[in-house]
């Protein structure tokens, strides 16, 4: 009994720490693929800023160009809730107008800033006259002679819809996983309870790590004290810090009801096993302690092989043996499902990371050669804004069934992202041969109908171990770079590592 309950212990703790680790991986690569996100959206805000700012600034006289570009800004871009233009320290236009303040000049948190530093900038969050929670980005303007004239900026109102929180909110998670985001003065920009917007950050490991521009993950107590696992990562362009997490308690639960599943089949089966074996052990002294010896390995890979050796060649000892079989088949069973829920992807049914990430550590172990093709779904967010996430989710099943049809028998198909894939081809050092596997899933994909959504394409980063290094992990950087070229090139394309 003390070696099943032992086996039940050890096996628990086993799948608890590789499932709390696997979660905080998945949590530090989703706040990482946040802060780019917002990131490149912050970029993009600054570099509408300063392309209007190259519109008007030779020009400040004219109003009529100031309104006209202000309009265009906000209606176009949607990148802010408004915008004004500064001009000598006076307000000169507004988009919504505002025909109240023009002529007057701003004393604003954001716009004190803005004047004093003369340069592209995003503002710490402040309360604006009007109440509302801000962060203002800004561009300077500067005459032919190069002498700063004012500026123009946009708002985003942090408590109200704008683009930034839709940017997010897309990315949230159900049942109890959420992510928020926090400004360099540890100000919450964004969190999915609204009332916390604004709010000040106190006493926490996590966002002081993000803000001091570091990325992680780690285990944090919330503000309702309850145990996180959370990843974290800084936003370059502005400061801020990005935090997604997921509850503990959660993230084992499923591990607790299949574990205490195990236990309710198995052990009822092993008390009448040995109470079995205490009764008659003086009858039957043979067969029953080889069995008993079988007993005190049940969670050993070999007992149903040994068991099945044993001579039972009485009734009563045949029975008992068909019952100890049953209760090793339940237990193995149960034990194998914990793995394969442990291993796989559950959307595709393919291997995930860490799977995956076992299986080239045995291909490197044996020194066999293979290629890394990863694959990235061209514009999936467009389909899961057109069509809803049921058939992203759909479109993800059919890609991984393309895969497979076109993969060979000792490839290796794993999902590591949201769109993300990787094909793994064994035996596969040539590049070029690489590429055509590629370049025939690509064609295939751009050319199979989906069912509701139509044609999607892929594209597709190609690198070989050990050819583009022996370091799996640059393989992989080597694979992403090639990847973000064929994403910015054009899509719908395959490139080599090494040949951009």
């Amino acid at each position: 009994m003390s070696t099943l309950v032992g086996s039940f212990y050890s096996t628990y703790q086993v799948q608890k720490e590789q499932l709390t680790k696997f979660t905080l991986r998945s949590n530090l690569a989703y706040a990482q693929k946040l802060a780019s996100a917002t990131d490149n959206f912050l970029e993009s805000a600054l570099q509408q800023l300063a392309y209007s700012a190259n519109v008007i600034e030779h020009q400040t006289d004219d109003l009529q160009l100031l309104n006209s570009e202000v309009t265009r800004l906000n209606l176009q871009t949607k990148s802010f809730n408004s915008v004004v233009a500064n001009v000598n320290g006076i307000l000169a236009a507004t988009s919504p107008h505002f025909a109240t303040i023009i002529g007057q000049p701003i004393n604003t948190p954001g716009a004190i800033e803005a004047t004093n530093k003369k340069r592209p900038l995003i503002s710490k969050p402040y309360m604006s006259a009007a109440g509302n929670l801000i962060v203002f980005i800004s561009h300077p303007l500067f005459d032919l002679e190069g002498n700063y004239l004012g500026y123009i900026g946009g708002s985003l109102y942090l408590k109200e819809k704008n683009i930034l929180n839709a940017l997010l909110e897309q990315h949230y998670h159900e049942g109890g996983s959420y992510l928020y985001v926090v400004s360099s003065n540890k100000y919450i920009l964004y969190h999915p309870d609204a009332h916390r917007i604004g709010s000040l950050v106190t006493d926490n490991a996590v966002v002081d790590a993000a803000l001091s521009g570091k990325k992680g993950a780690s285990q944090v107590l919330n503000s309702k004290n309850k145990t996180m696992l959370a990843g974290y990562a800084p936003v370059a362009s502005s400061g801020w810090g990005i935090v997604a997490q997921r509850p503990l308690k959660l993230t084992l639960s499923s591990l607790d009801v299949l574990t205490i599943e195990v236990v309710k089949q198995t052990i009822p089966m092993a008390l009448i096993t040995f109470i079995l074996i205490g009764l008659f052990a003086h009858f039957i002294a043979r067969p029953l302690k080889r069995l008993a010896d079988n007993a005190d390995t049940l969670d050993d890979p070999q007992s149903l092989e040994k068991l099945k050796a044993v001579k039972s060649w009485y009734f009563e000892s045949h029975r008992l043996k068909m019952a100890m079989l049953k209760g090793v088949n339940i237990l193995q069973m149960q034990i194998g499902q914990l793995r394969h829920d442990a291993q796989t992807d559950p959307l595709t049914n393919t291997h995930n990371r860490r799977s995956l990430n076992g299986l080239l550590n045995q291909l490197m172990f044996k020194q066999t050669p293979f290629a890394i093709l990863e694959i990235d779904i061209d514009f999936f967010k467009r389909v899961n804004d057109t069509f809803g996430h049921d058939k992203g989710d759909e479109a993800l099943v059919y890609l991984t069934d393309i895969i497979k049809k076109l993969s060979r028998k000792d490839d290796i198909v794993a999902r590591i992202g949201g769109e993300e894939f990787v094909l793994v081809l064994p035996n596969e050092e040539d590049s070029k041969s690489a590429y055509t596997i590629a370049e025939r899933l690509r064609t295939t994909v751009e050319s199979s109908k989906i069912d509701t959504i139509g044609y999607i394409t892929i594209s597709i980063g190609i690198a070989t171990w050990p050819d583009h290094s022996n370091d799996i992990d640059q393989v992989y950087k080597c694979a992403d770079k090639a990847l973000y070229y064929a994403k910015n090139h054009g899509r719908n394309r395959c490139v080599i590592a090494g040949s951009l």
